[in-house]
């Protein structure tokens, strides 16, 4: 609870109003007694307001209608089915004698009331626009750099490679004092250990060979501003003794150098590795982990908050379509397949994926079937359009009723598939065509196979289409070259 909320006790009963506030005095908390004609000009002139009244009927009407939000306690029993004891807003009773443990139980439900009222007022969120998400996990981050940007403190963001370490990293950043300095990132594993000491904090000319002229390093590059030290657990030991020196004594000299410089940064810390296992096994320092641990943020991993998919599928989407100049959609089945993927890759995983998809279907609806084997983890839509049918009626329909027909085809076709014949014999009632083709087509494919002794090559030659096509036909019609 914020030291300047002030408890307001508003009690009939002057001697154990004054009795409370001497009580609450005692433990630290800023409070004073008040009446109930008062009341309404002290809340209003009152920072975060909590009220302790007595059970009184007509005054808990009168909180009830006009503080509903005021967080409320009263003092000895009291009828649960008073009005006042039906909202959120009252927190419990206070039992005499006044006990330290009840009074700070009540008043730590206080501060967590008045916490996530005022967390819910934010309708507009302050934080960096990429720390995308509706799960609690994301909401409890997001109040924990509120929490934490507007101090001093290191910051040591944990989480699996890819949830977004940076993103948390940049939006402290961006809501600190720091904010108009830069925020200069390093990946400490993947400088090799005998650059790092350069890369962090500079070196003079002829400091080394190769050195041809002075360099200032990460630490000297964000001053003012925020250095944010990724992979920190990939620090070689001999580095992590110099980071600690920098961190207490906030000095730091250019290899090759005398020249003592501030280290006027704000350290911001991440990694994948478990930092206690390594203290165990002698592969990271303790005191370096304490000196960085001050403030820790744990990112959940993306298979942990799979509710927010929807909505980074649709921030990713956007981002990419200014890259690649191309959209995509996603069907509700392929969206809930997403859902039930393990992500090993977390967010970059799901990133290249997007990306990958727009590259393949460009402006396109993306569907199970369109997904990577490894992606589909429901059923998708099974239609598949009979487009060979399609094409088996066009082409019956193109050898009967084709007025130039090759005068050799035509010597060679059967009577039966004389197109003037089955004019003439068309019933009142009508006929299937679809059943009528595919009977000649049946045929035709009968013939031709026993003319040419069950080659199908020489069939697919005399019927003027090509061998895999007949293998088709025949497998459609489960014919058999016998």
């Amino acid at each position: 609870m914020d030291l300047s909320s002030t408890i307001l006790v508003c009690d009939d009963n002057k001697q154990r109003a004054e009795a409370l506030v001497t009580v609450l005095n005692f433990i630290g908390k800023q409070s004073r007694c008040c009446e109930q004609h008062e009341l309404s000009d002290i809340v209003l002139s009152t920072t975060n307001p909590i009220l302790i009244a007595n059970g009184q009927l007509n005054l808990l009407e009168h909180i009830a209608q006009n503080f509903p939000l005021l967080p409320l306690m009263t003092i000895g029993h009291i009828d649960q089915e008073n009005p006042g004891t039906d909202y959120g807003n009252f927190l419990g009773s206070l039992n005499e004698p006044f006990s330290y443990d009840q009074l700070t139980q009540l008043l730590h439900r206080a501060q967590t009331y008045l916490s996530q009222l005022h967390h819910d007022a934010q309708t507009i969120p302050r934080l960096s626009a990429d720390l995308i998400g509706k799960c609690v996990a994301i909401q409890d981050i997001r109040h924990l750099i509120d929490q934490v940007a507007h101090t001093r403190a290191n910051v040591l963001i944990l989480g699996e490679s890819g949830t977004g370490k940076e993103v948390v990293a940049r939006a402290v950043h961006e809501q600190s004092d720091r904010k108009e300095g830069p925020f200069v990132p390093i990946n400490c594993g993947a400088i090799p250990a005998e650059l790092l000491e350069s890369e962090l904090f500079g070196h003079e000319k002829g400091a080394f060979t190769g050195a041809f002229a002075a360099r200032k390093g990460r630490f000297e590059l964000a001053e003012s501003g925020t250095l944010f030290l990724d992979e920190i657990g990939d620090m070689p030991m001999p580095m992590q003794v110099k980071l600690l020196r920098v961190i207490q004594e906030r000095v730091f000299e250019r290899v090759g150098g005398n020249r003592v410089l501030q280290a006027n940064v704000r350290i911001i810390a991440a990694t994948h590795r478990n930092l206690e296992t390594m203290i165990a096994d002698g592969k990271f320092r303790e005191d370096l982990f304490y000196r960085l641990n001050v403030f820790p943020i744990e990112v959940p991993s993306l298979r942990d908050r799979s509710d927010d998919i929807p909505l980074l599928l649709q921030e990713l989407v956007t981002r990419h379509q200014q890259q690649h100049g191309a959209v995509i959609r996603f069907t509700q089945r392929s969206v809930e397949s997403l859902m039930l993927h393990r992500w090993p890759g977390n967010i970059r995983e799901l990133s290249n994926l997007v990306e990958r998809l727009i590259i393949l279907h460009p402006n396109k609806i993306i569907d199970v079937r369109d997904l990577p084997p490894k992606y589909r983890h429901v059923e998708g839509d099974d239609f598949m359009p009979n487009i060979q049918d399609c094409l088996s009626e066009r082409d019956a329909l193109l050898a009967i009723f084709n007025d130039e027909i090759d005068e050799k085809a035509a010597a060679a076709e059967p009577p039966a598939a004389d197109a003037s014949n089955l004019a003439s014999k068309l019933p009142d009632d009508g006929l299937n065509l679809k059943e009528v083709l595919s009977e000649i087509e049946v045929d035709l494919i009968r013939q031709a196979l026993e003319q040419q002794d069950g080659v199908v090559a020489r069939a697919a030659e005399q019927l003027h289409m090509r061998r895999t096509t007949l293998v088709e036909k025949m497998k459609k019609y489960q014919l058999s070259k016998d």
